[in-house]
């Protein structure tokens, strides 16, 4: 580890360890060092996936299952304080939103611009990598961005998540005019609704069964449907999002846009029984999303031009002695957020929209 810090860093840190199914322990470890092209980042806020909670829940996402001890928590803000030896010294002090992960760069995917699809990838609380739920983490340098003081630790957390939401209306090429129709009026909805407007959309309608995500997504200027009540088959959508992972959401969207319309599923739904002579004759365009490329920027330009709103969706913070009461959603809430720098708060809950 290079010497360029603002403070002396200590040899050791707290983590927050998932050790088994439903088993969370506190450890001492190590503070990492930096590799060469590397900076080390005090966490400040870590937000909490759906994907944290899979793993604490189940041990496993598909083909990922955790065989060892892991560190989850991949929605990361810090503050830089030590860098490697081929890292600009002045970076030493920078707040920063990082994008978790580190391709390998050389494969075919990583020099066609998609590293996402990168199979070399590491990505934070994937096993095997560890992720942030701990006082200090690594990453290479220009995935660390650099965020003004006008947006906040929580924020630039959340900037995850909204790249996800980016990624999705990149995918889904939303432009100015369209009509987008969201499944799903969670965090990710959300979002993606929020981004959807950014984008030019002139009518984005989010649909959730449930009267509290719709009052949530109303709040921040959608236009809701209770699906169960009332349809959207006539819709004529541009682009469908699917943000809810249900089989008849998923379904229901996909007859909701017009034809040459995009479906792009977000969520996380096994299968799902599609209609090949719908598809075929409508040419209606089915496509995923996994994580994302180069959308940090973007997500930088829209929270400093006001287009979208992070920080209203927190309505929880935990210290690092909490994270089990996080990742079970104790207390209820929308957005969760954990302090590894602090070891307890008192009251989680912070208000937020619901």
């Amino acid at each position: 580890m290079d010497e360029m810090t603002t403070k002396s860093v200590p040899s050791t840190m707290t983590a927050s360890v998932l050790r088994a199914v439903h088993e969370i322990v506190l450890e001492e470890r190590a503070v990492p060092t930096c590799a060469p092209d590397e900076v080390l980042v005090q966490v400040a806020s870590v937000g909490v996936c759906g994907s944290d909670t899979h793993y604490y829940e189940h041990g496993r996402i598909g083909d990922y299952v955790v065989t060892a001890p892991l560190v989850l928590g991949h929605e990361v803000s810090g503050r830089i304080v030590a860098v490697g030896s081929n890292v600009a010294p002045n970076r030493v002090g920078e707040r920063v939103a990082i994008e978790p992960q580190r391709p390998c760069r050389s494969c075919e995917f990583c020099r066609d611009g998609a590293y996402n699809l990168c199979p070399h990838m590491e990505f934070y609380a994937t096993p095997p990598i560890d992720g942030a739920f701990c006082e200090y983490v690594l990453i290479q340098d220009d995935f660390a961005y650099t965020v003004p003081d006008t947006i906040s630790d929580h924020a630039a957390a959340l900037m995850e998540p909204l790249s996800v939401g980016i990624a999705a209306a990149q995918k889904g090429g939303v432009k100015v005019g369209d009509t987008v129709l969201i499944a799903g009026g969670g965090p990710i909805g959300v979002i993606c609704a929020q981004v959807a407007r950014a984008f030019g959309a002139a009518d984005v309608v989010v649909a959730d069964i449930d009267p509290g995500r719709r009052a949530l997504a109303s709040k921040y200027g959608a236009r809701v449907v209770d699906p169960a009540a009332e349809s959207t088959e006539d819709l004529g959508a541009h682009v469908f999002v699917d943000a809810s992972g249900a089989t008849p959401a998923i379904l229901n969207g996909i007859r909701s846009l017009r034809a040459g319309g995009t479906a792009v599923l977000v969520g996380s739904a096994d299968q799902i029984p599609l209609s090949v002579p719908e598809i075929a004759m409508r040419e209606i365009n089915v496509t995923g999303t996994f994580r994302y490329t180069n959308t940090w920027p973007i997500a930088r330009a829209l929270l400093l031009a006001g287009q979208v709103d992070l920080d209203s969706l927190v309505t929880h913070v935990y210290g690092i002695e909490q994270v089990e009461e996080a990742l079970t959603g104790t207390g209820g809430g929308l957005k969760r957020i954990v302090l590894p720098g602090v070891r307890r708060v008192d009251e989680p809950s912070v208000g937020g929209l619901i």
